[in-house]
């Protein structure tokens, strides 16, 4: 840990309240969410607004010092983690939670970095508006953290990632400067996009502080399905024909391969499979009725009985209300959990083009199989937006998980990704980079792409001191 770090200068700025160098206070913000990457930092610096942020950069630039920022530590690639040398201070955005305004009028809503995202769902519902992003870790996720990793979700078909969702940006630069950018414009053409240039960087071009984000209707009446298929080509083909059948309605659609479902209802309490008879591959769809009368039928159940009638579903089940709509989506949300409880799992995050998604699902999960004997490999995710989580699982009786891991990590990774270039895909779908994946992204890179990333941040970041180990791969790696 570096001894000569001038922590008194950060302490006489944030006081008490915004200063600790205590080890103990620090620890738990020291390991990333899946406890696979651990750091470690002298300080940890709680500014309380943004001006404090600005003041808090300019010592880290005068003197040389890194910066992580941090939110709700929930990455799940080691992005807000510290590096390892003691090198950083972390920077936590949690005191600035304050949702500054909630405009009905214009569907907006103005929120500090901080902002937890379940805290934003409640007080956006409670005007009758609702910010369209969910995610598992809305309990601890952060607005900051959200926009900088361009987070997605089950939400990302209808309404788009974290990208198409905010309107406006504050951020503090690498200089201490300060980039006032929140107001909502629709047309800017003054040259490059800071907005859009900081949401995805990871915090390694500048710390976002607040931001405008774009708001939608309330939900008032929904409909949920589940539908048991014969393939992820006819999954698709289902998303199409409600596409075509009901408009812009279809909020979320989720396609599950049937090992991703048992492992829910073999490890899972209290979870049953909401249709009668099986099949090898599963989706759970929502649709947003909102906008039709009360007494309109049900969209989605009509177009539903028209692709069952035409013989092109193996079953199907109708949410009857909000209780047996929350029985459906918890075994969608259980997935990650109980493949957990089953085995060694190696998850990948990854996406193609929607028109290949469906063969990819079926040939990478064979390809691996065949490569790695004794694994066995599926898919489950966002079908309509060309994300799915591609898992491998290690064999059942694998007593050593992590000895698996460590063996099997590094060439049953290279064979995933390998495959996901080949069909023009990405690595990192909505997950980041971090630092789990920078020798991956190194690897895979195009050299224009690798020489536009470093250039870029060499030229906001000079002296490398914003997040650093992560995103932009080391030359040595690539």
């Amino acid at each position: 840990m570096c001894a000569d770090i001038p922590l008194s200068a950060f302490s006489d700025l944030l006081g008490p309240k915004g200063f600790t160098a205590n080890a103990e206070d620090i620890a738990p913000w020291l390991t990333d969410w899946r406890g696979r990457f651990h750091g470690n930092a002298a300080a940890m610096l709680s500014p309380a607004n943004t001006t404090e942020v600005a003041g808090c950069v300019k010592l880290a630039a005068e003197h040389g010092i890194a910066l992580v920022p941090q939110g709700g530590n929930t990455s799940m690639v080691g992005g807000a983690t510290p590096p390892a040398d003691g090198r950083a201070v972390i920077l936590s955005l949690r005191r600035m939670n304050a949702i500054r305004s909630i405009d009905v009028e214009a569907n907006q809503a103005v929120c500090e970095a901080g902002v937890i995202l379940e805290t934003l769902h409640t007080q956006t519902e409670a005007v009758g508006r609702r910010f369209p992003l969910d995610l598992g870790a809305k309990g601890s996720a952060t607005v900051g953290g959200l926009i900088s990793t361009n987070a997605g979700g089950t939400q990302v078909l209808r309404f788009g990632t974290m990208r198409g969702l905010v309107e406006g940006i504050e951020a503090v630069l690498p200089d201490g400067s300060i980039y006032e950018g929140l107001a909502p414009l629709k047309k800017d053409n003054r040259g490059y996009d800071l907005r859009h240039l900081l949401i995805g960087a990871e915090g390694t071009l500048g710390i976002v502080t607040a931001a405008t984000l774009k708001l939608v209707p309330a939900m008032t009446r929904a409909s949920n399905a589940w539908v048991g298929l014969g393939s992820p080509q006819d999954a698709l083909a289902l998303l199409r024909f409600l596409e075509d059948r009901t408009g812009n309605m279809i909020e979320r659609f989720e396609v599950m391969a049937n090992d991703c479902v048992g492992h829910v209802l073999e490890h899972i309490p209290g979870t049953r499979l909401p249709i009668e008879s099986a099949a090898p591959w599963h989706v759970l769809t929502e649709a947003d009725l909102s906008a039709l009368p009360a007494e309109a039928p049900d969209m989605l159940e009509e177009a539903l009985g028209e692709w069952i009638s035409q013989g092109r579903a193996i079953d199907a089940a109708i949410a009857q209300n909000d209780a047996q709509s929350a029985q459906f989506w918890r075994i969608r949300e259980s997935i990650s959990e109980a493949e957990r409880a089953a085995a060694a799992v190696l998850a990948f995050d990854i996406s193609v083009p929607i028109a290949q998604m469906p063969d990819f699902m079926i040939d990478a999960a064979s390809e691996i199989e065949a490569r790695f004997p004794g694994t066995t490999a599926s898919s489950y995710g966002h079908l309509g937006d060309g994300n799915v989580h591609f898992h491998t699982r290690s064999p059942k009786d694998i007593a050593d998980r992590q000895g698996w891991i460590a063996q099997m990590g590094e060439p049953i990774t290279q064979a995933v990704h390998d495959m996901v270039m080949a069909s023009g895909g990405s690595i990192s779908a909505e997950h980041g980079i971090g630092q789990m994946k920078r020798a991956e992204l190194g690897r895979l890179s195009s050299p224009a792409r690798l020489a536009a990333l470093r250039a870029i941040k060499s030229a906001l970041d000079p002296h490398g001191i914003m997040n650093p180990e992560k995103l932009i791969p080391l030359a040595s790696e690539g």
